[in-house]
């Protein structure tokens, strides 16, 4: 069994073989730092740039560099990486489709005693609105492995938004994960789609729901951007869709599931999980912060039991 280790630090020792490799791979930080990266930081001193406490300036550096023929991995926190120069990755990066991948640190509540300042609930909403941008969001050490890969190889901008913390592996070393999505837990009346550290929120709360009899199955999307058409084909062996995200509702992992359905016209009832249309205001650690915005798995079980569990007696 594959040892646990921390999703960062997973990301940044597949890139550290990149760039042991490729020459062309250029590493800047915004006054940010991880373990990992120190290894990256002393063999490859020329190509590790810490630009200081200026996110507008890096991205633009950046696309300069990647004009110039370079591969280049842009790091800083979610809300500043993404938020505070949106203009200059939309402008330099996005309208240039240029190979820059925006690594951000902290998704969802990660940094939650630090406020809404710090808070990354809407970055995927902004983010998937700009054109030609692939974004994704690893559950586990597996898929921040294949996201560094596959950011190295894409031909235009990525968005990788990584969490923090060794959490459990969901995959296997060398599983072909080349659709964006795995469909971790088979079963028949509801699926859970989830994202992220969600993803395991939705294997505890599968199982549980399986104790009351409901047949729960479980996909993990750690491809939000392009979602690919194979979800669909997975979704139609299910009666019902629930979709979990620590991000906002409006424009995030559930509406890009919704607008993918609608594409191909799947009649499936989703509801959706996630943030509401608030800034939270409460301090606490993040699993108080989820439990204040209903999305951690005990709620979550308690609801879907009612919900759900209702509906498959009448069903049956």
């Amino acid at each position: 069994m594959t040892k646990s280790i921390d999703i960062r630090d997973a990301f940044f020792d597949e890139l550290y073989e990149i760039a042991a490799k490729d020459h062309s791979v250029i590493f800047m930080a915004a006054d940010m730092g991880a373990f990992s990266l120190e290894r990256f930081r002393r063999d490859f001193p020329d190509r590790f740039i810490n630009v200081g406490i200026a996110e507008q300036n890096l991205i633009s550096v950046a696309a300069g560099l990647a004009l110039s023929g370079k591969k280049v991995f842009v790091y800083a926190i979610i809300p500043f990486i993404t938020l505070r120069c949106l203009e200059q990755i939309k402008v330099d990066l996005c309208i240039m489709n240029l190979p820059v991948t925006i690594i951000g640190a902290g998704s969802g509540f990660t940094y939650s005693s630090d406020g809404p300042t710090h808070h990354a609930i809407e970055d995927v909403s902004i983010m998937r609105a700009l054109p030609g941008m692939t974004i994704f969001n690893p559950s586990d050490q597996i898929t921040a492995q294949h996201a560094a890969k596959s950011a190295s190889d894409a031909a235009g901008p990525v968005y990788v938004r990584l969490d923090k913390g060794a959490w459990p592996v969901l995959h296997e070393a060398g599983e072909d994960l080349s659709k964006g999505l795995t469909h971790l837990r088979n079963g028949s009346e509801l699926l859970i789609i989830a994202t992220g550290n969600m993803t395991h929120s939705a294997l505890q709360i599968a199982d549980e729901l399986h104790h009351s009899g409901i047949k729960a199955g479980v996909v993990d999307l750690f491809c939000l951007k392009p979602v690919s058409g194979e979800l669909v084909g997975i979704a139609k062996g299910y009666d019902r869709i629930v979709t979990l995200e620590e991000h906002t509702l409006a424009g995030g992992m559930g509406s890009a599931v919704l607008e993918l359905f609608a594409g191909f016209e799947v009649m499936i009832p989703v509801k959706r999980f996630g943030i509401q249309d608030v800034y939270p205001a409460g301090y606490g650690d993040r699993e108080w912060m989820k439990k204040e915005q209903g999305i951690d798995a005990g709620l979550l079980i308690n609801k879907l039991s009612a919900i759900y569990g209702t509906i498959c007696e009448r069903i049956t």
